[in-house]
């Protein structure tokens, strides 16, 4: 969030060097005009005086007529098929521009008889001319304006989709608690009376936990090992509430300890293999999780054992194995990045991260 002003900030100061840039090529235009219109009245025989009084003066006439339209168009655009009247009023404009042009010339230059019988001679000329760039004008404007707008719009429709975006990562996250911390409650409940050492025990752990969960609503990524250490505080819970029965086993790689990972993803996975792997046994069952990687991806194996007489591994996949694929898709933009196999009465999931 800190980012946003200074993002602003720049954006504005990139807006105005832009603006300012404008200004100094119409500037220079407007400066190139004047002195090739003032070139070819000179050598049309006129005087330096005259030739140059001519051209400033129609030239930055000419310049406000094309300001006028420009910015009309700016807050009013014609409809497809509508360009008619965008033609009559550039039309109209150039009258308006040919009408003040020729008046303010006639009286400022009232003492040159050859001048007066040229510029009315050169009417039809300077019209068709003003009209030319008048249109010219309006075309560039309508382009320009409808690109801005495209380009607001696709701003607007990725933000919404960003935002869009983030509320469903937030809502799959919120989902993955409440059934956990009920069974937690459940389980607390129960060893109250009978073993209130560990009651006391998974309160104070439970309580850690929900704290790592509360430090990682930002949806940041984190390192696998910060991953790995939030997940046994989860694993701890599990413990006290299924006692020997439930065993784990966690390795990985070295290299991979860096590797980021989207924070609580693997928590979903474990309660998926401890619902098949525990549930419907009576035996001790080890969880497995095995982490490594490649150049661009990091690969987390979870493996746990399975009855098929009375577990469904292969339709097991739940809001869990569901939610955790979904939010892959929302933040990497693939399907492929979780499978799930069952052999020999064990269960495997694997989940891909992108190591962008």
């Amino acid at each position: 969030m800190s980012q946003q002003p200074e993002l602003k900030k720049q954006n504005s100061t990139a807006h105005i060097l832009s603006g300012n840039k404008i200004t100094l090529v119409a500037v220079q235009s407007i400066v190139a005009c004047i002195i090739a219109q003032s070139a070819i009245l000179f050598w049309f025989g006129f005087s330096a005086q005259t030739a140059l009084i001519d051209s400033t003066i129609s030239i930055l006439l000419l310049t406000i007529a094309c300001y006028m339209i420009g910015n009309n168009l700016k807050y009013y655009r014609p409809e497809k098929n509508r360009y008619l009247l965008m033609l009559l009023y550039c039309s109209i404009l150039a009258s308006l521009w040919l009408i003040v042009n020729n008046w303010a010339l006639a009286n400022l230059l009232l003492n040159d008889p050859s001048y007066s019988e040229f510029l009315y001679n050169s009417l039809p000329v300077r019209f068709f001319i003003g009209l030319l760039i008048i249109g010219l004008m309006a075309m560039v404007s309508v382009v320009w304006y409808t690109q801005e707008d495209q380009k607001e719009s696709e701003k607007r429709k990725t933000e919404a989709e960003r935002l869009a975006r983030e509320a469903e990562l937030y809502n799959l996250r919120q989902q993955l608690q409440p059934h956990f911390l009920f069974n937690s409650l459940n389980s607390i409940t129960a060893l109250i009376g009978s073993r209130p050492e560990e009651a006391r025990k998974m309160i104070h752990q439970l309580s850690d936990f929900l704290r790592g969960t509360l430090k990682k609503e930002d949806q940041q990524p984190v390192s696998l090992m910060d991953e790995l250490e939030h997940l046994q505080l989860y694993l701890d819970i599990e413990k006290v509430r299924f006692g020997h029965r439930l065993s784990t086993e966690i390795s990985y790689n070295e290299s991979c300890k860096t590797k980021l990972i989207p924070p609580m993803l693997l928590q979903p996975i474990v309660e998926n293999a401890i619902k098949f792997g525990l549930y419907d046994t009576t035996g001790v069952v080890t969880i497995s999780i095995f982490g490594e990687c490649t150049e661009n991806e990091l690969h987390i194996t979870v493996q746990n054992p399975f009855d098929p007489d009375t577990s469904r591994p292969k339709h097991g996949t739940g809001f869990g194995l569901s939610g955790v694929k979904r939010r892959l898709h929302l933040l990497f933009g693939r399907t492929d990045l979780l499978e799930t196999t069952s052999h020999s009465h064990i269960f495997t999931t694997i989940v891909k991260i992108p190591q962008l």
